[in-house]
C-alpha cells in the first residue's frame, strides 16, 4: 500500500511539472524541433550524472534485451514533443492540451486487450466526465469555428496524443528495465532521432543563444524531463492504465491554470465548471469498487 501511494506522488509530481513547460515553449524563440532535441540531451545527461553520484550500474543486459522496443518508444517521445511544441505556435495552450489529452481515451480503450486490465462502467463515466470537463476548460465552445492556423494546431497536437499514448503503452512492456536506464535510453533515442531532421531543416548558425533563451531550454531539460520522465516512467509500471490515464488529467488542469495567468487566456466560468468536473472525476475513479 505505501509503495502504491509512493507512485501515486511521484505521477502526480511529474503531472504537475509537465503541466507547465507550455509555457516554457511560448517564451522560447527557438524551432520546436530544437528545443524538442535539445531537452533530450539535457534530460539524458542530468540522469546520467544522476546515475554517476548514486553510483548506480546500468543494466545493459536489460537494454540489450529491450534494444529495439526502448529506440521505437524513445523516437515517438522525440517526435510526440515536435508536434505538442509545433501545436502551440498555431492555437492556444488550452485547446492544444485537450486535444492532447484525448491520449488517456486511447490508454483505457486499449489497456484491456492488450494488459487484460478491466475496463469497469465507473472508469468510462470518469474518463467521460473528465472529457467533457476539458472541453469546457479548454474553451472551444467559445469559438465560432477553426481557422486554417487552428486546425494545424488541433492535428498536430492529435497527433502528438497518438504517440504520447503508444509511448505509455510501450513502457508497460518495458517494466523489467530499471527506470533510470530506461529514461536515459529514450531520452538519447529522442534527440538523436531529431538530430537529423533539426540539421536539415533549419539554419543553427543564425540562432542567437541568449542568457534568458538558455536557462529556459535547462530549466525544459533538467526539470521537465530529466527529473520527471524518471517520476513518471517509475509510476506508470506499478499503477493500472486506468488509474495513470485518470491521474494524467493533471497535467492540463495545471497547464490550463498557469496559461490564464501567465499568458493571458482566461478560463472564465465554463472553465472553472470544467476544473471541477475533471477533479471530481479524477477522486471518483480512485474510490473502490462497491463488490
Amino acid at each position: 500500500m505505501k509503495k502504491i501511494f509512493i507512485s501515486k506522488l511521484s505521477l502526480i509530481s511529474s503531472m504537475t511539472i509537465f503541466g507547465t513547460i507550455g509555457l516554457f515553449v511560448k517564451h522560447t524563440p527557438l524551432p520546436s524541433s530544437l528545443i524538442a532535441m535539445i531537452r533530450g540531451f539535457v534530460g539524458m545527461l542530468f540522469l546520467l550524472a544522476v546515475v554517476f553520484i548514486k553510483r548506480d550500474k546500468i543494466s545493459w543486459q536489460s537494454i540489450k534485451k529491450h534494444a529495439v522496443l526502448l529506440f521505437i518508444s524513445g523516437a515517438f517521445i522525440g517526435v510526440n514533443w515536435m508536434l505538442l511544441f509545433e501545436s502551440y505556435r498555431y492555437t492556444t495552450v488550452a485547446t492544444a492540451t485537450l486535444c492532447y489529452y484525448m491520449a488517456p481515451i486511447f490508454i483505457i480503450l486499449a489497456s484491456p486487450a492488450l494488459f487484460k486490465e478491466r475496463l469497469t462502467i465507473k472508469k468510462v463515466l470518469c474518463v467521460t466526465v473528465a472529457l467533457v470537463g476539458m472541453v469546457f476548460v479548454s474553451g472551444i465552445l467559445n469559438l465560432n469555428g477553426f481557422e486554417s492556423g487552428e486546425t494545424r494546431g488541433i492535428f498536430l497536437s492529435l497527433g502528438a496524443a497518438v504517440l504520447y499514448a503508444s509511448v505509455i503503452l510501450m513502457n508497460k512492456k518495458l517494466a523489467e528495465v530499471p527506470t533510470y536506464d530506461k529514461t536515459l535510453i529514450q531520452l538519447g533515442a529522442a534527440a538523436v532521432v531529431i538530430l537529423p531532421y533539426t540539421l536539415l531543416t533549419e539554419k543553427l548558425g543564425e540562432i542567437n543563444f541568449t542568457p534568458t533563451i538558455v536557462i529556459m531550454l535547462l530549466v525544459m531539460g533538467i526539470v521537465h524531463t530529466g527529473i520527471s520522465y524518471a517520476l513518471y516512467f517509475d509510476a506508470v509500471g506499478k499503477i493500472p492504465s486506468q488509474t495513470v490515464a485518470i491521474f494524467s488529467y493533471i497535467d492540463p488542469i495545471v497547464a490550463i491554470i498557469v496559461s490564464a495567468i501567465f499568458l493571458r487566456e482566461p478560463m472564465g466560468l465554463f472553465g472553472i465548471i470544467g476544473a471541477v468536473m475533471i477533479l471530481g472525476a479524477t477522486f471518483i475513479s480512485e474510490l473502490p469498487e462497491k463488490k
